[in-house]
């Protein structure tokens, strides 16, 4: 008989094309074993008519799946790294990264171009308080519309309550098929992405066998960005309620790190860059938090 590895995930369409992409990896490599999905509804699939800020509880799209994982009702889960808080729950470990998809954010629009091209006034949906403050830090004019919902459910709203754009994740915009309704990629000086975006995380029981069967699987670069980011944010604190943007990039032995801190009226606290050697990443994160406490002192 099969040796039957259970996944757990949420159930959004993204969230199961992204446990989809794991499943055939896995198979692929153990095709001895079978892999089954179990969907598990989360805190943060339950309420839609609250921003999540103002909800004021971590892990709002992962405690339900965590807690599956720990009675062992489910083998291992597959999260967006980005719904992940800093701290894990007890006895958890992030197990293997893979590799990720393009970290920034993207205009979409019906009506405009580009996000700079929009009229004064321009009406921009997003649930995000990151997202707020670096609009508003760009264009005070900006009406800045509350917007919750999957992926295909926002790109849907964009018509239907007549907004002239929506912000979305590329990496979600483009695993979900919907590449062609992106006008611009924005870029890291317009926009900087939140901790973990792009990137897939497979979490495990910390002490399991399930640890080994997905490490194959883990893409070092990625993990190694991802593990700087997750320093930043712990660093800070305060989860998706904070509007904070932080992301690393390693090219060959290189980093480059950026950090954006701001208010959801748009005013920007703290916004910064550093570029050093791999060997010195934590340095580059111990020097941006410093930063980031004098300005917020």
């Amino acid at each position: 008989m099969k040796k039957t590895w259970i996944i757990g995930t949420r159930g959004s369409k993204l969230a199961l094309v992204q446990t989809g992409m794991v499943q055939r990896m896995l198979q692929g490599l153990y095709p001895e074993a079978a892999f089954t999905v179990k969907t598990i509804k989360t805190t943060g699939d339950s309420v839609w008519n609250t921003p999540l800020y103002l909800i004021g509880e971590k892990g709002l799209f992962i405690k339900e799946i965590e807690e599956a994982l720990v009675r062992g009702d489910v083998d291992l889960a597959v999260h967006s790294i980005k719904d992940l808080p800093s701290e894990l729950a007890s006895g958890l470990a992030l197990s293997a990264v893979l590799e990720r998809e393009d970290p920034r954010d993207t205009f979409i629009s019906t009506r405009h171009d580009r996000l700079l091209d929009t009229p004064q006034g321009a009406r921009i949906g997003t649930s995000s308080m990151r997202r707020k403050a670096q609009l508003l830090a760009l264009r005070p004019d900006f009406e800045v519309v509350s917007l919750r919902g999957n992926v295909d459910t926002r790109v849907r709203k964009l018509d239907e309550e007549h907004l002239d754009a929506i912000i979305l994740a590329y990496a979600g915009v483009k695993r979900m098929g919907l590449k062609d309704r992106v006008r611009e990629v924005l870029p890291f000086e317009l926009m900087i992405p939140p901790c973990g975006q792009g990137a897939v995380g497979i979490e495990t029981r910390a002490l399991d066998s399930a640890v080994d069967l997905v490490r194959p699987l883990n893409h070092d670069a990625t993990e190694f960005e991802v593990a700087l980011e997750r320093r930043f944010q712990a660093g800070v604190g305060g989860g998706c309620s904070v509007p904070l943007g932080v992301n690393a990039a390693l090219t060959g032995d290189r980093v480059t790190m950026r950090a954006v801190f701001g208010t959801e009226t748009g005013r920007i606290i703290f916004r910064d860059q550093a570029e050093g050697p791999r060997e010195a990443a934590e340095g580059l994160v111990d020097g941006l938090l410093a930063g980031l406490k004098r300005a917020r002192a």
